[in-house]
């Protein structure tokens, strides 16, 4: 499966890059999913719903299905968090997965870096950032993607992994 990263420190902006760069590859007529790493914990579930109660009776895993959609939430209760690439087994096949955080993984990654959070570059101890998807000047040897160009780092994407025509 062709998967490649966006990466970064906190408040970079790599959500509102990954919103785009889904809506520009996808709308090449690629199919894409995404994987988002969460630091934190999270519930997409809501207190009162059907689903909530199931979980807070002690259910394992709920799958949550409709005409239009399904969702699984899992429990870990205590067990080591799955792989990246457990995760990725999981998806059906797709064109491209794009995965937002995971920056210790070893996949191909754009990072994205604004001078204003003065978090350091991750490229320089991590040859697997490819490029650097920036609106401030940076030092690196990497390319350096404007930050707003979705099109110019979706084709960047498609290029490095040989796919579509980008």
């Amino acid at each position: 499966m062709n998967m490649y990263g966006v990466t970064g420190w906190k408040n970079a902006g790599k959500t509102s890059l990954m919103e785009r760069l889904v809506k520009e590859i996808a709308g090449r007529g690629l199919s894409v999913s995404t994987v988002k790493h969460a630091h934190h914990d999270f519930d997409i579930d809501r207190p009162g719903k059907d689903s909530f109660r199931h979980r807070a009776a002690g259910a394992r895993e709920v799958l949550v299905a409709s005409d239009m959609r399904y969702a699984l939430m899992r429990e870990m209760q205590g067990e080591a968090p799955p792989t990246l690439e457990e995760l990725l087994a999981r998806l059906a096949p797709v064109d491209l997965v794009l995965i937002e955080g995971y920056k210790r993984d070893r996949h191909r990654k754009i990072e994205v870096w604004r001078a204003v959070t003065g978090a350091a570059l991750i490229a320089p101890d991590d040859p697997t950032v490819r490029a650097i998807a920036s609106a401030d000047p940076v030092e690196t040897d990497r390319p350096v993607l404007p930050l707003d160009d979705a099109r110019a780092i979706a084709d960047f994407i498609l290029r490095d992994l040989g796919i579509g025509a980008g």
